[in-house]
């Protein structure tokens, strides 16, 4: 049976922060919460801020004098300078707008910068790894700019062909828009290195850092992305916010993307214009509590420890590859088991995803089955859908365990 000796966390004191993983999904039947690169779970601080906000000081932003909007302005003016600390962007919330979500912020660049900066003769530089998320907002920019998409190779280990990646990238790239670590292979990218080559030829560089900013130290100055986005639902934080970092210089030349209240500085019957960073990207209302809980949960995960988290992924990512691999008719996607992020997406010769979820589930075990947002992806891999297994800070081996029996179970049933 797996243990938990060799991770550098307390993974049962963890667990404590997290009532949801305390459930039975049936009868006897623990939950084992593996679906973490789609949505973690939420640990009982992040929770009490968003009703403290709720029950203290419910009130719109930067719209009233009084005391209550005085103290919500400052916890959402706050929220912003804590996120961008969080990924290392010295310059604050100048360079970090919230979003509702990584989706949001592709959108949010393709429209605002790339429908004014792309044309005929320009290219988009992707990956094939590429979450729909770039890689659909991209393709129809580039439908209406004129410009052309071309998409950097995986090899069969699912790593990025640098050699191809320096010859697509040229001068006329506009933008490479890259995943930091992929959502399918696991694989983390040498985002750095194609940063260094795309800014050799004067191209930007969009970093999708979804599955990155949740389970490893990142420095997007050390980086030197220009655009960098993630989700909060992602690294222990609520659903409908999310965060697009920006250079400071390039947010202030970009047109806003929505229009309406908040963005604005004057208005006339007229014209109008524009609001200071990062408030000319708010339009509306913003997610006030989402904000502040998002960066309760910054300080969550930064009171646990990047490194150990990290580290802690791997710990248990490599167990569960080396269970699965053991296993009959099992072929997994991606690196080898020492050298990816913390996911395991695999397939079962004879049993469709669909169907071996459906059984994980009888066993208390959710994985997310299907082509999770990467179609051209798994058609590259040959394969209609996959099953993925994810982890977080608070999964133990003992849960790849029972993982491993229910595929076995899978296999026995459909000998």
């Amino acid at each position: 049976m797996g243990t938990q000796e060799q991770s550098p966390l307390d993974v049962e004191a963890l667990r404590a922060d997290f009532p949801i993983l305390d459930r039975e999904v049936a009868e006897d039947v623990p939950l084992v919460y593996f679906d973490n690169a789609a949505t973690t779970q939420t640990p009982t601080r992040v929770v009490e801020s968003i009703t403290d906000y709720y029950y203290e000081y419910n009130a719109n932003v930067h719209r009233g004098i009084h005391q209550l909007s005085q103290e919500a302005s400052i916890a959402y003016e706050d929220a912003h300078d804590r996120i961008a600390e969080f990924v290392g962007a010295s310059g604050g919330r100048e360079e970090l707008v919230f979003t509702k979500n990584t989706t949001e912020s592709f959108n949010l660049v393709a429209y605002a910068w790339g429908l004014n900066e792309l044309g005929p003769g320009d290219t988009v530089v992707l990956t094939e790894m590429e979450h729909h998320a770039s890689l659909v907002t991209w393709q129809q920019i580039a439908k209406k700019t004129g410009a052309s998409v071309e998409y950097v190779p995986i090899d069969d280990d699912g790593r990025l062909d640098m050699d191809a990646a320096a010859e697509l990238i040229d001068d006329d790239t506009a933008m490479v828009s890259v995943v930091h670590a992929s959502n399918v292979l696991g694989t983390v990218n040498p985002v750095g290195e194609l940063a260094d080559v795309a800014h050799e030829h004067d191209a930007l560089v969009f970093v999708d850092g979804a599955q990155a900013v949740p389970n490893r130290p990142v420095d997007v100055e050390a980086i030197d992305a220009d655009f960098y986005a993630f989700s909060g639902h992602k690294m222990a934080g609520p659903t409908g916010i999310g965060a697009l970092y920006g250079k400071q210089h390039l947010l202030e030349a970009m047109e806003p993307y929505l229009y309406g209240g908040e963005m604005i500085k004057k208005v006339t019957y007229d014209d109008a214009t524009w609001n200071d960073l990062p408030w000319k990207f708010e339009a509306g209302t913003p997610s006030i509590s989402e904000a502040i809980a998002f960066a309760e949960a910054a300080d969550y995960l930064d009171d646990v420890g990047m490194e150990k988290i990290r580290a802690h992924e791997e710990h248990v990512t490599e167990y569960a590859y080396e269970e699965l691999e053991a296993l009959d008719g099992v072929d997994i996607y991606g690196p080898p088991k020492d050298d990816r992020a913390g996911l395991v997406a695999f397939n079962v010769d004879g049993i469709h995803a669909h169907d071996l979820s459906s059984i994980l589930n009888d066993y208390g075990v959710a994985v997310r089955a299907g082509d999770h947002c990467t179609q051209p992806l798994h058609d590259t891999l040959g394969v209609p859908a996959s099953i993925r297994a994810s982890f977080y800070l608070y999964n133990t081996r003992d849960e790849v365990d029972t993982l491993v029996e229910g595929v076995q179970g899978a296999i026995d049933i459909f000998d």
